[in-house]
């Protein structure tokens, strides 16, 4: 499959310009929304091929909710997590064993700011 169209999310709308200006130079189409609801909503209505999504934004868990509500309604959708928490808590998040992948529900995770060709080399390697 290859990835054509992406659903970004992300509550920081200078971030979320920045991120479509910067995919859209790749050849990709990009949809947007600035939260997880308004995002589930783009998601049906657009039908992308993968999703990138906040981890914390309005509330703390609508990343989280996001992404498992589009694994559950479509798990062939590649999904990947945007975080700047590892910044602020010293936690690390990871999607590299199939246990965290499960809990997580994503396909990786990215930190912000997000470096552009390592997120081109993820979505290559989901095709």
């Amino acid at each position: 499959m290859e990835i054509k169209k992406i659903l970004l999310v992300d509550d920081d709308i200078d971030l979320l310009e920045q991120n479509k200006v910067l995919l859209e130079s790749r050849g990709y189409k990009v949809v947007t929304a600035e939260n997880g609801a308004k995002g589930w909503e783009v998601f049906q209505k657009e039908n992308p091929d993968a999703a990138i999504i906040d981890l914390i934004m309005e509330e703390m868990d609508s990343g989280f909710i996001l992404c498992h509500r589009i694994k559950k309604s479509n798990p062939g959708v590649p999904v990947f997590i945007v975080t700047s928490a590892p910044y602020t808590t010293g936690f690390k998040f990871s999607a590299s064993t199939n246990e965290e992948k499960e809990w997580l529900k994503c396909d990786g995770i990215l930190n912000k700011p997000i470096v552009l060709e390592e997120l081109v080399a993820k979505l290559k390697n989901m095709r």
